[in-house]
């Protein structure tokens, strides 16, 4: 199956680079949330796939919500969690950066993940209990141990205006970090931290097709996932803290002030 997403994934990307930069019909799901229409296609392209080779599991995705399988007495232990253009902001904007994000669930866990970047070629998977790999190439998180030589990461949620919270987190990193980014792509920031490009990650107000692929690639390049009080995550209910690991409890720290 993992095959089968790594596929899934480049054919969705082939549609995303084919249609970047182009003008698009762009909708507003709420003031901040935009929607185009490649996302769309692209999702489009998944669940068809995942119906074709995979009537019997069930399907979240963030366009379209849940869908049941093919035969609806049937009550499915898998359920593939996708998101077809994580970034569409950054898309609508003809800012490069933006992913496809497969993940697949097996009674409520997480057992394979495929982040792909379509301009770059950058394909990150995962596979539970078989580590994690950029480009075929074995990838692990990084070994800083100070929050002061770190490079983290966060996302704004779409109701920032409304988390006072959000703003008091972010200075208190500012604060304490070598630096801290926002990229607006939640699974391309957890693929790099699971690649050690980001040494950590925090963000409030995602969804389980934000983060079911990227957390399963944190752990199993060596990091840790958990939410803010250091409980395991739960990918239902943000936020969601990832790191190397040796940063977490430091991270923790901070996000308790």
């Amino acid at each position: 199956m993992l095959n089968f997403a790594i596929q899934t994934a480049r054919e969705a990307g082939r549609i995303l680079a084919e249609r970047f930069g182009r003008a698009l019909q762009i909708t507003n799901k709420s003031e901040l949330d935009l929607v185009t229409e490649s996302d769309l296609a692209s999702e489009r392209l998944i669940i068809d796939r995942i119906k074709t080779y995979h009537p019997r599991h069930a399907i979240l995705a963030e366009e379209s919500g849940a869908s049941a399988t093919a035969d609806r007495d049937v009550q499915s232990e898998w359920r593939w969690i996708i998101d077809p253009l994580d970034g569409t902001t950054n898309y609508a904007h003809g800012y490069p950066c933006f992913c496809i994000s497969i993940g697949l669930e097996h009674k409520g866990r997480m057992e394979l993940g495929v982040i792909y970047d379509p301009l770059r070629d950058e394909l990150f998977t995962a596979e539970r209990g078989a580590g994690a790999s950029l480009n075929g190439r074995r990838i692990q998180v990084s070994e800083r141990n100070n929050l002061a030589s770190a490079l983290l990461c966060t996302g704004f949620p779409y109701d920032v205006r409304e988390r006072s919270e959000f703003a008091r987190h972010f200075a208190n990193f500012i604060m304490n970090a070598q630096g801290v980014r926002r990229d607006g792509a939640a699974a391309l920031d957890l693929a790099y931290v699971a690649c050690g490009r980001f040494d950590g990650f925090w963000e409030e107000g995602l969804k389980p097709w934000d983060v079911a692929a990227g957390m399963l690639m944190v752990e199993e390049a060596g990091g840790r996932v958990s939410n803010y009080a250091g409980e395991a995550l739960n990918i239902y209910q943000p936020p969601i803290l990832a790191s190397n690991g040796l940063l977490h409890e430091e991270m923790m720290r901070v996000l308790s002030v």
